[in-house]
């Protein structure tokens, strides 16, 4: 049996059967209303993807303080609970299935787009600019959170899990990667705290660890997963320690019997990624590098991430472009081009509902290839 073959395999999750082993990753797409609420348009997107073994939705946001960039979604009002329940009915009945990602931004924010001085570990800006409504503007020195802050925002991540479940998710993945509020905890450069939150490996990982099990035990542990990306510098991060960071946090979580653990570009040659196999018990989901984004190439990378030892593939942009994405790469199928341009974070139709699937194909709309875009802005 090939690992071609094992891809559209079913699977199973600790709560949830999957018809196949290919995940849609969570990637953000700025159609959301101001204030967060998701939109008709997205519940659009969203089924036409259905196909996908599990479709872990965009970012959304655990309280106001989180938002990082205009017009992303939300899931702390009954408002986002009400959008997000219109997009996980329209998802369910093309057959399909979704697990929410629940990212705070924490020094990736700007008082422009939520009103509100971001938080982070230490008062350390972000090294750039940063996107607002008023477009780019100087990035802001973030507030230090206190001990009461890190309370508050653990409490708010288990009571935004708890939204996804009302709004008709099936789980929710905990963002730790990135660049955003919990990566943010983990690297030195960002974390110069002398408490019992920064400074050696054990201190830097808790705060992940804690929203980690609040969340799960506020929705159960089988409805919780944890995304990071080790080594990853997005967003100005410098880590310090990633092959004992990640290690450390498999095997501090190893135990509560999480749904699953998701690396962003994993690399199976890496020591990293041997050693978080190692140390985590359950299911773990790779989110392959691609040479160029290609039916061949996503099967050549995904069989060496299931041959490593992942469970699932995770992908992002060739899902954006591919609203049929398992048939094209079941079958063979050459990919679609994305659109080129800014259609990634552009609100509309343009880039996102439009893409043909296979049935519907103009003459000339498909290539083996996918334009990268935007490479400075990461989910």
């Amino acid at each position: 049996m090939t690992y071609s073959t094992v891809l559209f395999e079913p699977a199973r999750l600790p709560g949830l059967d999957l018809p196949s082993r290919l995940v849609m990753a969570p990637l953000t797409r700025n159609r959301a209303e101001a204030d967060g609420t998701p939109t008709p348009l997205m519940a659009t997107y969203y089924a036409q993807r259905a196909s996908a073994g599990l479709i872990i939705a965009e970012a959304s946001t655990p309280n106001p303080a989180g938002q990082t960039y205009p017009n992303i979604t939300a899931v702390h009002s009954p408002a986002h609970v009400a959008g997000w329940r219109r997009v996980t009915d329209a998802v369910r009945e093309a057959g399909g299935r979704m697990f929410l990602q629940l990212q705070h931004g924490g020094r990736v924010g700007h008082p422009a787009t939520s009103g509100l001085t971001p938080l982070a570990p230490s008062p350390v800006p972000l090294p750039e600019t940063i996107h607002t409504p008023q477009g780019r503007l100087p990035s802001v020195v973030p507030r230090e959170m206190t001990a009461e802050d890190i309370r508050t925002t653990v409490a708010d991540f288990a009571k935004a899990a708890r939204n996804a479940i009302d709004a008709g998710f099936e789980g929710v993945e905990v963002h730790s990667a990135n660049g955003h509020l919990l990566h943010q905890f983990l690297a030195r450069n960002t974390n110069l705290r002398t408490d019992g939150y920064g400074g050696s490996v054990a201190a830097r990982i808790r705060f992940t660890a804690e929203v980690s099990e609040a969340v799960a035990a506020e929705i159960g542990a089988e409805r919780t997963g944890l995304r990071v990306s080790p080594g990853n510098t997005v967003n100005g991060i410098a880590e310090g320690e990633t092959d004992e960071l990640y290690p450390a946090l498999a095997e501090r979580l190893g135990g509560l019997g999480l749904a699953y653990l998701h690396l962003v570009h994993a690399d199976p040659d890496t020591a990293v990624f041997r050693n978080v196999r190692t140390a985590w018990p359950g299911v773990l989901i790779g989110n392959p590098i691609l040479k160029e984004v290609s039916t061949q190439e996503v099967h050549r990378a995904s069989g060496a991430l299931l041959a490593a030892g992942a469970d699932l593939i995770a992908l992002g942009r060739p899902f954006l472009a591919n609203p049929d994405l398992v048939t094209r790469l079941r079958t063979g199928a050459p990919l679609n081009a994305m659109r080129e341009g800014s259609f990634m974070y552009v609100g509309g139709a343009t880039g996102y509902t439009d893409y043909p699937a296979l049935d519907a194909q103009p003459a000339g709309a498909s290539s083996d290839s996918i334009v990268a875009l935007d490479g400075d802005r990461v989910a």
